[in-house]
């Protein structure tokens, strides 16, 4: 795999989109960040935990496979910090994420993100438009 070449199509793909991505120098392992991100759904702070892991990943190059780094970003977005080391010490939510890996995997799911409607898939960050069409073309409408 050619990751400075893969690095400057999502460079590129986030400019495009208008999202922060910053200079980074290694990839980490997101498991964990998967783990606590089911917790944070759970808690119903899912979306902004989503978005502070994006954010401190991809614009500010921390290593979300530590677990004071998802702490932090954890407490940042209002949920417990002692609950949240528990629930990475303690794997918690492993089987869960282990289930989701599963199924990914059964649906020949390779890429993040993947859109499924059917049996049809729209792979990688997509603008608007074209997620747009995509959802169209299975009977999707919009509502607003």
């Amino acid at each position: 795999m050619d990751v400075e070449k893969m690095l400057a199509r999502l460079r590129e793909k986030a400019s495009e989109l208008g999202l922060p991505f910053g200079e980074r120098k290694k990839t980490y392992n997101s498991r964990l960040a998967q783990e606590m991100g089911l917790w944070a759904e759970s808690k119903g702070k899912g979306e902004l935990f989503h978005k502070a892991a994006f954010h401190a990943y991809f614009a500010d190059g921390k290593n979300i496979a530590e677990i004071p780094v998802l702490v932090e970003l954890a407490a940042s977005v209002g949920l417990t910090a002692e609950e949240a080391a528990e629930v990475l010490s303690k794997r918690v939510l492993k089987l869960a994420v282990d289930e989701d890996w599963k199924l990914a995997r059964m649906m020949g799911i390779t890429a993040v993100p993947t859109f499924v409607m059917d049996r049809d898939r729209l792979v990688g960050a997509q603008p608007y438009k074209v997620l747009s069409r995509f959802v169209e073309a299975h009977g999707g409408r919009r509502t607003v």
